[in-house]
């Protein structure tokens, strides 16, 4: 038995098998679409085509990674436990609701992290759309105290912190720090905003915007300036790819390499 396992992701459209050590560290991976299998340790070369020989397609090319970056290394050093990358859009309520999916029976109100899942997903596959721009997102990236961050997105026009709100056919209000949806009371949402900005920054010693992304409103009213806070509508979000010139794609890489592994979080 050669000890190594297969573990399988799909980001973007596009799948990978990852060719994993018993400790969770990479030698290999597959990369399908371009019928390659690129090898990290040329040792383990028999042991890994075993290892993958039940999922390949067809001829593969076998080999060395086409030059490696740091950030392609620092990524497949990740345990996969530790790797952001493959969360969903809205995996912490996913979990939830999994674990705990609200009882049976008629219910006189809905569960309101439907809702906040909803409006994860909508902005998630949003921001997931600008991959092929030079941009990188991160989904639900959990902060210490049982907070996270819904979204984080780095690209050419620098890194941004996105809140998604679910303002489906409602009138929203925003007059700093409050954010009022429809009838109901409103509460200081964007102190909240900039605080997980705050703490993204510290964390990635990077500056990070903080943004509200707004999924269905019927109206927005913003009768003052906003301090800080980009807010967005979720078929706005596209907008943030014509930003450019704050940093350069090794940057990007870089960023990203440090934002998706977990302990990079743990201090904030």
């Amino acid at each position: 038995m050669s000890g190594l396992r297969v573990v399988p992701t799909w980001r973007h459209g596009r799948e990978r098998l990852y060719v994993c050590l018993t400790d969770g560290r990479n030698i290999a991976w597959y990369d399908r679409e371009a019928a390659r299998i690129n090898l990290l340790s040329e040792g383990r070369r028999d042991d890994v085509l075993q290892a993958l020989r039940p999922f390949l397609t067809g001829p593969v090319t076998v080999g060395p990674p086409p030059v490696p970056t740091p950030a392609e290394l620092a990524r497949l050093s990740l345990h996969p436990d530790d790797d952001l990358a493959p969360n969903r859009p809205g995996e912490a309520l996913l979990v939830a609701l999994d674990r705990d999916p609200g009882g049976p029976g008629p219910r006189l109100r809905a569960d309101p992290r439907r809702r906040a899942l909803e409006a994860e997903q909508t902005v998630g596959e949003a921001l997931d759309r600008m991959d092929g721009a030079g941009w990188h997102a991160l989904h639900s990236v959990p902060l210490p105290g049982g907070d996270r961050l819904h979204h984080l997105v780095i690209g050419p026009g620098g890194l941004f912190a996105v809140h998604a709100l679910y303002a489906r056919r409602q009138r929203v209000v925003i007059a700093d720090p409050m954010v009022t949806l429809g009838r109901r009371d409103g509460r200081p949402l964007l102190r909240r905003i900039r605080a997980d900005a705050g703490r993204a920054s510290y964390a990635l010693t990077a500056e990070v915007h903080p943004v509200l992304a707004l999924v269905g409103p019927s109206r927005v009213s913003v009768p003052g300036p906003v301090r800080e806070v980009r807010v967005l509508q979720d078929t706005d979000l596209d907008g943030l790819t014509r930003l450019g010139g704050v940093l350069k794609p090794a940057d990007v890489e870089a960023l990203h390499a440090m934002a998706r592994d977990r302990n990079t979080w743990t201090r904030v």
